[in-house]
């Protein structure tokens, strides 16, 4: 199963797959304990950083939508 993000409205980013890996700024990998799913914050309110621990509810909008981007810049 490839790694699959959902952006859940109202809500965090939920990050689905047999093997994930999520590292910090400096490379550092997080145990994950062997989860296959996990969500990660996107309201900054959690005390679990960078993982969801429900603090949105209640106060954080966001209908997640899909849209298309606009083609990327050309590099100069």
């Amino acid at each position: 199963m490839p790694t699959k993000l959902t952006v859940l409205s109202n809500g965090s980013l939920r990050v689905e797959g047999e093997d994930i890996e999520l590292v910090d700024a400096q490379g550092q990998p997080y145990g994950l304990g062997g989860r296959q799913r996990i969500s990660i914050c996107r309201c900054g309110l959690s005390k679990q950083k960078p993982f969801c621990d429900g603090s949105h509810k209640g106060h954080f909008e966001h209908d997640a939508t899909a849209f298309d981007l606009p083609a990327p810049k050309p590099a100069v």
